[in-house]
């Protein structure tokens, strides 16, 4: 794409995996054909288009077809460059804001959200915490990368793991993700139940991997250490939702959390804590939500679809046909090029 036709950047200033950095690497082939856009920064794959760092410079022309380009951020850092970029570098763009957080936004935060043109909320949970017009925008699935398996006897095979039914919890490796309360579920369940097996797909960063450490040690101590199983962190880690039976979800916070969505997209029914958007995403019949931080209705929760395999199966085809027929990725992208379209119509 030359640069003259770019009609919308998505800055990605954070080079280590996140939602925000999975986010865009699902749209953002999609958005390229629909909306012309480009990714700009580190730690995205080669097929996401993208703008060198280098023709930066080229964004004072103004586009083709439109008086200014969107820079559509999501994080802090990435606001506060559109900034500098429009006020003080007076290049022709408008910038737009997606919020996840269910929190109040701090001083700083409030400051560059009111000085966007357009602002998104991920959720109507996530709306109440903005204070300026906005639109809801909730994300979607690509649903030709997360999809079910023919077998998934097969895709453990193939990717090495045991033969035993398997429950998975994926994301960063930490207390706000609620690991330790997965951990301890599965130490107290899976002694009575052999056919079952446990993954967590993730890192633990610095300041986490005591926390990390605790929880392998307390796994070896219950005997467990060859059925939970800590696999690290992926590139694409939607191979590893095809080896799934369940998905857990045990956050003790979180903005929207795309992986109950990856889930069912795969065919895997979601025990989810009552936390972000799960409780909008999974569905009745999809699974169960459970309070947030409440490691027994998480334990709970569990049992009821490992004791019960035909409420399993029945949750499994409902979880596929909720994320195909409300979440596919396609509607996200139409419903943010009509945002895009309302802020050049503004101007």
């Amino acid at each position: 794409m030359r640069t003259s036709d770019i009609l919308v950047i998505a800055p990605n200033f954070k080079r280590r995996l996140s939602g925000v950095t999975s986010t865009i690497i699902q749209l953002l082939p999609l958005q390229a054909a629909r909306s012309k856009a480009v990714a700009l920064g580190p730690g995205l794959p080669p097929h996401v288009p993208r703008l060198p760092l280098r023709m930066l410079p080229a964004l004072w022309r103004r586009p083709h077809g439109r008086p200014f380009r969107i820079w559509h951020a999501r994080r802090n850092v990435e606001m506060l460059a559109g900034v500098v970029l429009r006020d003080l570098l007076r290049m022709p763009l408008k910038l737009v804001f997606t919020s996840a957080s269910q929190r109040r936004h701090t001083g700083w935060t409030r400051f560059l959200i009111n000085r966007m043109n357009g602002v998104i909320a991920t959720s109507r949970k996530t709306a109440d915490y903005l204070s300026v017009p906005h639109h809801v925008v909730m994300h979607g699935i690509d649903l030709q990368r997360f999809h079910p398996p023919a077998s998934r006897d097969a895709a453990r095979e193939e990717l090495g793991l045991p033969e035993r039914r398997t429950i998975g919890c994926f994301g960063r490796i930490r207390a706000q993700k609620g690991t330790d309360l997965f951990v301890a579920a599965m130490i107290a369940l899976l002694p009575q139940r052999p056919q079952w097996q446990a993954i967590i797909c993730g890192r633990a960063t610095a300041e986490h991997r005591a926390f990390e450490a605790r929880l392998r040690a307390d796994i070896a101590t219950a005997g467990l250490s060859d059925r939970i199983l800590f696999l690290g962190e992926f590139p694409d880690v939607a191979p590893h939702y095809r080896t799934l039976d369940l998905f857990v979800a045990p956050q003790r916070w979180e903005g929207f959390g795309l992986t109950p969505l990856e889930a069912m997209a795969s065919g895997v029914p979601v025990v989810a804590a009552d936390v972000g958007v799960f409780s909008d995403v999974v569905a009745p019949g999809c699974g169960t939500i459970v309070p947030a931080d409440d490691a027994a209705a998480l334990m709970a929760g569990i049992a009821d679809f490992l004791d019960d395999p035909e409420r399993l199966a029945a949750a499994a085809r409902a979880a596929f046909a909720h994320a195909q027929e409300d979440f596919p990725l396609a509607r996200e992208v139409e419903e943010l090029a009509a945002v895009y379209e309302a802020v050049w119509q503004a101007a």
